[in-house]
Protein backbone atom coordinates (compact mmCIF):
# COMPACT_ATOMS: atom_id res chain seq x y z
CA UNK A 1 0.00 0.00 0.00
CA UNK A 2 2.51 2.52 1.31
CA UNK A 3 6.13 2.32 0.49
CA UNK A 4 8.55 5.06 1.58
CA UNK A 5 12.29 4.92 0.71
CA UNK A 6 14.77 6.78 2.12
CA UNK A 7 13.27 9.79 2.12
CA UNK A 8 14.90 13.30 2.86
CA UNK A 9 12.61 16.35 3.69
CA UNK A 10 13.74 19.55 4.62
CA UNK A 11 11.89 23.18 4.95
CA UNK A 12 12.00 25.23 1.63
CA UNK A 13 14.95 27.38 1.41
CA UNK A 14 16.56 26.34 4.89
CA UNK A 15 20.11 24.24 4.55
CA UNK A 16 18.56 21.56 7.43
CA UNK A 17 16.64 18.40 7.28
CA UNK A 18 14.19 17.36 9.25
CA UNK A 19 13.67 13.53 7.75
CA UNK A 20 16.82 11.92 7.20
CA UNK A 21 16.64 8.88 5.10
CA UNK A 22 13.22 7.55 6.46
CA UNK A 23 11.79 4.10 5.23
CA UNK A 24 8.83 2.55 6.00
CA UNK A 25 6.21 0.01 4.62
CA UNK A 26 2.65 -0.72 5.15
CA UNK A 27 1.33 -3.45 3.36
CA UNK A 28 -2.91 -3.32 2.59
CA UNK A 29 -4.72 -4.37 5.54
CA UNK A 30 -2.12 -3.25 8.04
CA UNK A 31 -2.17 -0.76 10.89
CA UNK A 32 1.30 0.84 11.66
CA UNK A 33 2.16 3.23 15.17
CA UNK A 34 4.99 5.42 14.83
CA UNK A 35 6.19 6.89 18.22
CA UNK A 36 8.52 9.25 19.00
CA UNK A 37 9.98 12.42 21.06
CA UNK A 38 8.60 16.19 19.83
CA UNK A 39 10.66 17.22 17.12
CA UNK A 40 12.03 13.98 15.39
CA UNK A 41 9.29 14.87 11.95
CA UNK A 42 6.63 12.66 12.86
CA UNK A 43 4.12 15.28 11.76
CA UNK A 44 6.31 16.34 9.02
CA UNK A 45 6.25 12.96 7.68
CA UNK A 46 2.02 13.21 7.78
CA UNK A 47 2.54 16.67 5.66
CA UNK A 48 4.53 15.58 3.25
CA UNK A 49 2.85 12.92 2.25
CA UNK A 50 -0.04 14.55 1.82
CA UNK A 51 1.02 17.02 0.12
CA UNK A 52 1.51 20.25 2.46
CA UNK A 53 3.60 23.24 0.79
CA UNK A 54 6.33 24.66 2.47
CA UNK A 55 8.44 21.50 2.60
CA UNK A 56 11.17 20.09 0.12
CA UNK A 57 11.16 16.65 -0.75
CA UNK A 58 15.39 16.62 -1.40
CA UNK A 59 15.34 12.69 -2.46
CA UNK A 60 13.82 9.57 -1.52
CA UNK A 61 10.46 8.00 -2.81
CA UNK A 62 7.08 7.61 -1.57
CA UNK A 63 4.67 4.90 -3.29
CA UNK A 64 1.28 4.16 -3.27
CA UNK A 65 -0.33 1.02 -4.51
CA UNK A 66 2.97 1.49 -6.74
CA UNK A 67 2.12 4.92 -7.84
CA UNK A 68 4.32 7.82 -6.92
CA UNK A 69 2.88 9.79 -4.44
CA UNK A 70 5.30 12.88 -4.49
CA UNK A 71 4.09 13.33 -7.83
CA UNK A 72 0.57 14.33 -7.33
CA UNK A 73 -1.15 17.48 -6.29
CA UNK A 74 -3.13 17.02 -2.63
CA UNK A 75 -6.62 17.01 -4.48
CA UNK A 76 -4.91 13.93 -6.43
CA UNK A 77 -3.83 12.47 -3.37
CA UNK A 78 -7.06 12.41 -1.91
CA UNK A 79 -8.74 11.44 -5.27
CA UNK A 80 -6.57 8.36 -4.88
CA UNK A 81 -7.78 7.14 -1.42
CA UNK A 82 -5.27 8.94 1.04
CA UNK A 83 -6.82 11.14 4.55
CA UNK A 84 -4.76 13.07 7.29
CA UNK A 85 -6.72 13.50 10.42
CA UNK A 86 -5.45 16.59 11.84
CA UNK A 87 -3.84 17.23 15.58
CA UNK A 88 -5.48 20.43 15.67
CA UNK A 89 -8.35 20.32 12.83
CA UNK A 90 -9.15 23.73 11.94
CA UNK A 91 -12.72 25.52 11.43
CA UNK A 92 -14.83 26.93 8.20
CA UNK A 93 -16.95 29.62 9.65
CA UNK A 94 -20.03 29.72 7.56
CA UNK A 95 -19.75 26.62 5.78
CA UNK A 96 -22.21 23.54 7.05
CA UNK A 97 -20.60 20.07 8.24
CA UNK A 98 -22.75 18.78 5.78
CA UNK A 99 -21.97 20.67 2.68
CA UNK A 100 -18.41 20.10 3.13
CA UNK A 101 -18.57 16.70 3.41
CA UNK A 102 -20.84 16.70 0.59
CA UNK A 103 -18.42 18.78 -1.37
CA UNK A 104 -15.32 17.01 -0.70
CA UNK A 105 -17.06 13.28 -1.61
CA UNK A 106 -18.18 14.39 -5.12
CA UNK A 107 -14.98 16.30 -5.80
CA UNK A 108 -13.42 12.96 -5.24
CA UNK A 109 -15.78 11.24 -7.52
CA UNK A 110 -15.63 13.57 -9.81
CA UNK A 111 -11.81 13.33 -10.20
CA UNK A 112 -12.38 9.27 -10.33
CA UNK A 113 -14.86 9.63 -13.09
CA UNK A 114 -17.78 8.98 -11.04
CA UNK A 115 -21.28 10.49 -10.83
CA UNK A 116 -21.77 12.71 -8.10
CA UNK A 117 -23.65 11.34 -5.25
CA UNK A 118 -27.44 12.60 -4.77
CA UNK A 119 -28.50 14.86 -1.88
CA UNK A 120 -30.88 11.81 -0.56
CA UNK A 121 -28.51 9.06 -0.91
CA UNK A 122 -25.31 11.55 0.87
CA UNK A 123 -27.81 12.46 3.77
CA UNK A 124 -28.65 8.85 4.37
CA UNK A 125 -25.18 7.94 4.65
CA UNK A 126 -23.84 11.38 6.65
CA UNK A 127 -26.79 10.45 9.29
CA UNK A 128 -25.96 6.90 9.41
CA UNK A 129 -22.11 7.10 10.15
CA UNK A 130 -23.29 9.96 12.60
CA UNK A 131 -25.13 7.89 14.84
CA UNK A 132 -22.06 5.38 15.04
CA UNK A 133 -20.16 7.93 16.60
CA UNK A 134 -22.80 9.92 18.68
CA UNK A 135 -22.63 12.94 16.50
CA UNK A 136 -25.83 15.00 16.88
CA UNK A 137 -27.95 15.78 14.09
CA UNK A 138 -27.79 19.46 14.39
CA UNK A 139 -23.51 19.55 14.79
CA UNK A 140 -23.86 18.64 11.13
CA UNK A 141 -25.88 21.38 10.40
CA UNK A 142 -23.25 23.77 12.23
CA UNK A 143 -20.54 25.46 10.35
CA UNK A 144 -17.48 22.80 10.54
CA UNK A 145 -15.87 22.97 13.90
CA UNK A 146 -16.98 25.93 15.04
CA UNK A 147 -17.72 25.79 18.80
CA UNK A 148 -16.85 22.33 18.81
CA UNK A 149 -15.15 20.53 21.86
CA UNK A 150 -12.18 19.08 20.77
CA UNK A 151 -13.51 15.24 21.61
CA UNK A 152 -16.40 16.54 18.44
CA UNK A 153 -13.53 17.72 16.43
CA UNK A 154 -12.01 14.51 16.45
CA UNK A 155 -15.25 12.14 16.12
CA UNK A 156 -16.01 14.96 12.48
CA UNK A 157 -12.55 13.56 11.62
CA UNK A 158 -13.68 10.55 11.81
CA UNK A 159 -16.71 10.65 10.39
CA UNK A 160 -15.46 12.75 7.40
CA UNK A 161 -13.43 9.07 7.02
CA UNK A 162 -16.34 7.57 7.13
CA UNK A 163 -17.97 8.75 4.41
CA UNK A 164 -15.05 9.43 2.31
CA UNK A 165 -13.66 6.16 2.66
CA UNK A 166 -10.22 6.30 1.97
CA UNK A 167 -7.46 3.72 1.31
CA UNK A 168 -4.29 5.31 3.56
CA UNK A 169 -5.29 7.08 6.60
CA UNK A 170 -3.02 9.01 8.63
CA UNK A 171 -3.95 9.47 11.88
CA UNK A 172 -1.64 12.60 13.66
CA UNK A 173 -2.15 11.91 17.49
CA UNK A 174 -5.82 11.56 17.38
CA UNK A 175 -5.70 11.30 20.81
CA UNK A 176 -4.77 14.28 21.81
CA UNK A 177 -7.29 16.52 23.98
CA UNK A 178 -9.69 13.44 23.87
CA UNK A 179 -11.32 12.16 27.93
CA UNK A 180 -11.41 8.46 28.09
CA UNK A 181 -14.85 8.43 26.77
CA UNK A 182 -14.10 10.34 23.70
CA UNK A 183 -11.08 8.42 23.12
CA UNK A 184 -13.17 4.44 23.18
CA UNK A 185 -15.82 6.12 20.60
CA UNK A 186 -13.27 7.77 18.16
CA UNK A 187 -11.24 4.66 18.09
CA UNK A 188 -14.07 2.56 17.47
CA UNK A 189 -14.70 4.55 14.40
CA UNK A 190 -10.89 3.70 13.05
CA UNK A 191 -11.77 0.22 13.83
CA UNK A 192 -15.07 0.38 12.03
CA UNK A 193 -12.86 1.12 9.07
CA UNK A 194 -10.47 -1.70 9.31
CA UNK A 195 -9.98 -3.96 6.17
CA UNK A 196 -8.53 -5.83 4.33
CA UNK A 197 -7.48 -3.02 1.31
CA UNK A 198 -7.46 -0.06 3.84
CA UNK A 199 -4.65 0.52 5.76
CA UNK A 200 -3.35 2.91 8.68
CA UNK A 201 -0.70 4.87 9.72
CA UNK A 202 -1.21 6.18 13.92
CA UNK A 203 0.94 8.89 15.19
CA UNK A 204 1.09 8.88 18.98
CA UNK A 205 3.07 9.73 21.70
CA UNK A 206 1.27 7.42 24.15
CA UNK A 207 0.54 3.92 24.39
CA UNK A 208 -3.07 4.73 25.94
CA UNK A 209 -4.43 4.71 21.85
CA UNK A 210 -2.80 1.74 21.13
CA UNK A 211 -4.91 0.15 23.93
CA UNK A 212 -7.98 0.99 21.58
CA UNK A 213 -6.41 0.96 18.32
CA UNK A 214 -4.17 -2.31 18.12
CA UNK A 215 -1.17 -1.99 15.57
CA UNK A 216 0.46 -4.94 13.64
CA UNK A 217 3.00 -2.75 13.95
CA UNK A 218 5.15 -0.26 16.36
CA UNK A 219 7.86 2.28 14.84
CA UNK A 220 10.16 4.28 17.19
CA UNK A 221 11.50 7.70 15.41
CA UNK A 222 14.08 9.58 16.44
CA UNK A 223 16.68 12.03 14.43
CA UNK A 224 14.23 11.84 11.62
CA UNK A 225 14.18 7.98 10.83
CA UNK A 226 12.62 4.80 11.61
CA UNK A 227 15.54 3.85 14.69
CA UNK A 228 13.41 0.48 15.39
CA UNK A 229 10.33 -1.29 14.53
CA UNK A 230 8.64 -4.29 16.20
CA UNK A 231 5.20 -5.87 17.27
CA UNK A 232 2.78 -4.26 19.78
CA UNK A 233 4.59 -4.99 22.41
CA UNK A 234 7.02 -2.42 21.83
CA UNK A 235 4.69 0.08 22.68
CA UNK A 236 4.52 -0.80 26.29
CA UNK A 237 8.38 -1.23 27.02
CA UNK A 238 8.72 2.80 25.49
CA UNK A 239 5.59 3.63 27.65
CA UNK A 240 7.91 2.12 30.49
CA UNK A 241 11.45 3.24 29.48
CA UNK A 242 10.72 6.33 27.47
CA UNK A 243 12.55 7.72 24.19
CA UNK A 244 15.79 8.11 25.93
CA UNK A 245 17.33 4.79 24.72
CA UNK A 246 16.86 5.76 20.99
CA UNK A 247 17.74 8.95 21.13
CA UNK A 248 20.95 9.45 18.48
CA UNK A 249 20.74 5.55 17.38
CA UNK A 250 21.82 4.82 13.91
CA UNK A 251 18.84 3.54 11.27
Amino acid sequence: MIEIKDLHVGIEDETGEILQGLSLNIPAGEVHAIMGPNGTGKSTLANVLTGREGYEVRSGSALMGGEDLLSLSPDERAAKGLFLSFQYPVEIPGVPVMTFMRACLNAQRKTRGQDKMSAPDFLKLAREQAGKLSVKPEMLRRPVNVGFSGGEKKRMEILQMAVLQPKFMILDETDSGLDIDALKIVAQGVNDLRSADRSMLVITHYQRLLDYIKPDRVHVMAGGRIVKSGGPELALELEEHGYDQFMGAPA
